[in-house]
């Protein structure tokens, strides 16, 4: 029999109607023999409204679990409304809140930024088969956890992490986020008015676009994406959980922390204010692009710009850029440095603090590491790859 986990955002329950028609949505597929739990949101600006109201009321001195306490209101009312309008379609239904005997999202007691205890969550959220098995269609609240007796909160978008992580923990054949946007476009539509929705797009691709603003799905949330899952964005304006929107793929052989196999060379050029030369980080570019060369990053400074590239390809390299300096002015001189080894790291348990103190408590000096909101780029000498491979996946695990 097939699960279907279906997320329903504030907007799609933004009103009285609204709730009933994704209600008829849910009812639609349990009336094919699907199992289906429903997580929702709090109605559309409910949470903002609790805010205010909160601040207006006791300003500075809320403290945390208060403030988780009464967010968490919007998803603890919504529920409770969407359960029973489940029933009122003839749908046998149960709301589950974090003081529900059966809530399943475990977590640590940090009450507004909440992390999962995955294998406490696995255990709990398992014990919804029971429900499932008995016909029964549980609506649990998006965004909130429970540590200990005390409720917390997973931060703004946490309903996304939600239904991904049941839809996890359950096996799920499907997760459905039910939203209002046709799915992912290739633009933000109110900046480039023809931008065009997507079919489908990469785990991968679908964490940097949400790291980078696009508001459609919380990043963190596909941390719990298994590839054998399918997932999809929809709108909640077709009433329909069969709709196509837009396909979420992956993620495929996905390595949290991934060493490039062959040493990384890195070649510099040196000259007089570069940064102030227009077009001379294109130039170096393309010089490797006619030729064939991958080049794996750029690190341009004021007097000076580093290419990294794979060693095999140094050589060559190394010619074609002497070329180029001794026929243009603007430069004065190359020199390649030690062979490196480039480690991607995209795991949330090592930032760029922890990274810091880990090297340097190990006494390994990075040859560069360049930070993004999705990504760290390390590059070491190639002779502690090995030292820093253990180092790495000693601390993620």
């Amino acid at each position: 029999m097939d699960l279907i986990v279906a997320k329903f955002g504030g907007t799609s329950v933004g009103n009285g109607g609204r709730i009933k028609k994704a209600a008829e949505s849910i009812a639609k597929e349990y009336k094919k023999g699907k199992q289906v739990v429903v997580v929702v949101s709090a109605v559309n600006k409910t949470t903002d409204d609790l805010i205010k109201l909160a601040d207006d009321a006791i300003t500075c001195n809320l403290t945390d679990r208060q403030h988780a306490e009464i967010v968490g209101m919007g998803e603890r009312t919504c529920v409770r409304l969407f359960s029973a309008t489940l029933e009122s379609l003839g749908v046998k239904s149960t709301y589950i809140d974090p003081y529900s005997d059966l809530w399943p999202i475990i977590t640590d007691s940090n009450y507004l930024e909440a992390k999962i205890d995955f294998d406490k969550t696995n255990e709990k959220v398992n014990k919804l088969r029971n429900l499932l098995d008995q016909g029964i269609v549980p609506v649990v609240c998006g965004f909130l956890g429970k540590s200990g007796n005390h409720m917390t909160t997973l931060g703004r978008g946490g309903s996304d992490i939600t239904a991904f992580l049941i839809g996890e923990c359950l096996n799920a054949n499907e997760v459905i986020i039910v939203t209002d946007v046709d799915g992912v476009l290739s633009t933000d539509p109110r900046k480039i008015s023809d931008a065009k929705l997507l079919e489908s797009i990469t785990v991968d691709e679908m964490k940097t676009l949400a790291t980078h603003g696009a508001q459609v799905l919380h990043p963190n949330a596909l941390d719990y994406k298994h590839p054998k899952i399918d997932a999809k964005i929809i709108n909640f304006e077709h009433g329909d959980l069969s709709s196509k929107g837009t396909k979420i793929i992956g993620p495929k052989d996905y390595k949290p922390i991934d060493l490039y196999e062959n040493p990384v060379a890195s070649i510099t050029i040196v000259g007089k204010s570069l940064l102030n030369k227009v077009g001379i980080v294109s130039t170096l570019s393309n010089i490797l692009l006619e030729n064939g060369i991958n080049l794996f990053k750029m690190n341009p400074h004021h007097n000076s710009i580093t290419v990294f590239i794979d060693s095999k390809d140094a050589n060559k390299a190394y010619e074609l850029y002497h070329n180029h300096v001794i026929e243009n002015e603007d430069l004065s001189s190359i020199s390649r440095d030690k062979d490196t080894a480039m480690f991607s790291i995209t795991t949330p348990e090592i930032n760029e603090i922890t990274l810091t103190h880990l090297l340097v408590e190990n006494d390994i000096e990075p040859v560069l590491i360049n930070y993004t909101k999705t990504e760290i780029l390390l590059f070491v000498e190639w002779e502690f790859k090995y030292e820093v491979s253990k180092l790495l996946n000693t601390y993620k695990n």
